[in-house]
């Protein structure tokens, strides 16, 4: 399939800290942008297929480990705003 030329744009996104270390690590992991993972992301989360082989997730298990993210998919929609 050929390259689709789109238009982005820039914006502010709060996320969870130890969450972001993680996606930050993954896309040079992947020698992706951090914008370009997260649009791969939510495209098939769109379609309901999995983002990820089953190597990636060992390595995303590895990130998580080293950055202390313990959220898991039963964490979504319950996170509260702590103090920074």
């Amino acid at each position: 399939m050929p390259a689709r030329t789109v238009n982005r744009t820039q914006t502010g996104v709060r996320i969870e800290s130890s969450l972001l270390k993680v996606l930050k690590g993954l896309a040079e992991y992947t020698d992706r942008s951090l914008g370009d993972l997260l649009e791969g992301i939510v495209l098939h989360a769109f379609e309901g297929k999995a983002p990820f082989s089953p190597e990636t997730r060992e390595v995303i298990g590895q990130l998580k480990a080293v950055y202390g993210c313990r959220l898991t998919a039963a964490d979504s929609h319950k996170l509260l705003e702590g103090e920074t």
